[in-house]
């Protein structure tokens, strides 16, 4: 009875939500959009010509955010826009998706392959693993989702490109913060309204690679 009066609750909340309503109202699939758009914003992120790429992308609502930024004269993309998740997406025009796991070797190979010796501009991500409720466990496939994205994005980024990851507020915070700067000038935590009170989702922007001689291998110092 507790869970189906804790679902009955969850789904109250979610109609009533206004970013919700935001959301269906201005087309986004979804309304994490809207955590992208104020962060983007605050930092002056994404311009057109830019390469961005998008981890853990479905339902598609942050490719849309992209898509919405880069359009030119014709709603044509100025840039390049490559999603990625495990689950399908619809398509968004303009933008090319590849489905696998990121934690694949040989998805990753193909995102690195599409990629080629672009250099990227930006790398958001979303993803989040599924989570068991062991903290312990929990933390640790926080951790690696995000040393993941920064593995990902110390071997693509530009020297002045940016990286923006979900993170959780709890266990391995700190080291994930502390990790982060090692690689970059210039780490900070936002918290956009658009992201539930009740949740511990923080989101990481860290911009301006640092010198590689100053830098350890990610896998090197990797979070215990």
């Amino acid at each position: 009875m507790a869970k189906k009066k804790f679902s009955k609750n969850w789904i109250q909340q979610h109609i009533n939500d206004p970013y919700v309503k935001l959301a269906q109202q201005k087309g986004y699939r979804a309304r994490a959009a809207f955590k992208l758009l104020e962060i983007i914003e605050a930092e002056k992120l994404m311009n057109k010509g830019d390469l961005v790429v998008d981890l853990g992308s479905a339902p598609g609502s942050w490719s849309q955010v992209a898509r919405e930024r880069l359009a030119g004269p014709g709603g044509v993309v100025q840039g390049r826009i490559i999603a990625l998740d495990m689950l399908p997406m619809e398509p968004v025009a303009g933008v090319e998706f590849i489905q696998g796991d990121f934690r694949d070797d040989a998805v990753l190979a193909q995102l690195k392959q599409i990629v080629g010796d672009s250099q990227v501009d930006l790398v958001i991500s979303d993803m989040a693993p599924n989570l068991s409720g062991v903290g312990s466990a929990d933390s640790a496939r926080i951790q690696h989702v995000c040393e993941l994205a920064l593995d990902f994005a110390l071997q693509h980024l530009r020297p002045e490109g940016a990286l923006i990851v979900k993170a959780f507020h709890g266990s391995g915070f700190s080291q994930i913060v502390e990790l982060f700067k090692q690689h970059f000038r210039r780490v900070v935590e936002r918290k956009p309204k658009a992201s539930r009170d009740k949740s511990s989702e923080t989101f990481l922007v860290a911009r301006g690679l640092k010198a590689r001689e100053n830098q350890s291998d990610v896998r090197s110092v990797g979070l215990e």
